[in-house]
């Protein structure tokens, strides 16, 4: 069966059993193509609490956005294609750790990435993403009349945040980071600028802060997509400094431009881990539990605050 065709029984299925289907934009192009929305961390977070009006969910991406979607929908089924599609960034932090953080720097606000799990989340004030990262760290260090925030798991993004913001955030852990992210190096950069001059840089707040300090934008994938839809008759070129799944995007979006990657191998294995396949399957047996993300009540109750509270102030 060609791609085509299994796109088009995945379309007439998800028609008949009336189930959405939400892609990051890190999927591979043919699962983005079937999406009934697309987005980054925070769009996707807010269109499960918003737009989300059918029983079930089929989520295409990792582990920690499928809990968010059920922390936020306890009464719909929430579907991952491939279980072990998972964040290694999330297993950086846990319940435990956040508490001791907390016993060390008493009285400061927890601000915890969604790049998290469901019980990390259950012991934070609130949460972010690389979209609103910034914007959270003031407002909430102004509810809590501080200077200072702990930020976790990613410690490349507190550092951003910290510099944008001018508000200590101590990192929970110091070594927490996405792998695609952290491995762009400045000599990378330096290497591509020399060979594409003219291209403008975008680059991914999870990348190291020298990486950033080259950049002409630093943002969130949405914001980068938004930035190329914007100028695409203005700029030719583009140096993407993120996943490979978004420059795919670009390039079909935007055909008239031209797209490089930062890095080669800037691929996040665990988000590729799902296929057509297994979405064909899953609309084929919703009833199979194996691939169900269910945050238990208890856990999804406390976790539901600091990801309501991200979207009141986002």
């Amino acid at each position: 069966m060609t791609v085509k065709q299994l796109q088009e029984e995945i379309l007439t299925l998800k028609k008949q059993k009336n189930v959405i289907i939400l892609a990051h934009y890190y999927q591979p192009i043919e699962i983005q193509e079937i999406a009934d929305y697309l987005g980054d961390s925070l769009g996707l977070s807010r269109t499960t609490k918003e737009k989300a009006n059918t029983d079930y969910i089929i989520f295409a991406g990792v582990d920690f956005m499928c809990e968010t979607a059920s922390i936020l929908n306890q009464d719909k089924h929430i579907m991952i294609p491939n279980y072990e599609s998972c964040c290694p960034m999330a297993a950086f932090l846990t319940p435990e750790m956040v508490r001791e953080y907390k016993e060390k720097h008493p009285g400061l606000p927890v601000i915890v990435y969604v790049n998290s799990t469901a019980a990390v989340k259950a012991e934070s004030d609130i949460c972010c993403t690389s979209s609103n990262a910034v914007e959270i760290v003031k407002r909430i260090s102004k509810e809590f009349s501080t200077k200072e925030v702990l930020f976790g798991p990613d410690a490349n993004l507190a550092d951003y945040a910290e510099q944008e913001s001018g508000i200590k955030c101590w990192q929970m852990p110091s070594h927490g980071h996405c792998y695609v992210h952290s491995q762009i190096t400045v000599d990378d950069i330096v290497e591509i600028k020399k060979k594409y001059p003219n291209a403008k840089l975008l680059v991914h707040p999870e990348c190291i802060r020298g990486v950033r300090e080259l950049a002409d934008i630093v943002g969130s994938t949405a914001r980068m997509y938004n930035y190329v839809k914007e100028n695409s008759s203005k700029v030719i070129e583009f140096i993407i400094g993120t996943e490979v799944g978004l420059l795919e995007r670009m390039a079909q979006d935007f055909p008239t431009n031209k797209f490089y990657l930062a890095k080669e191998k800037l691929v996040c294995h665990n988000m590729k881990k799902h296929n057509l396949e297994l979405i064909k399957y899953i609309l084929e047996n919703l009833d199979d539990e194996a691939f169900e993300v269910k945050v238990p009540p208890n856990v999804a109750k406390r976790a539901k605050k600091p990801i309501e509270k991200m979207l009141e102030y986002s």
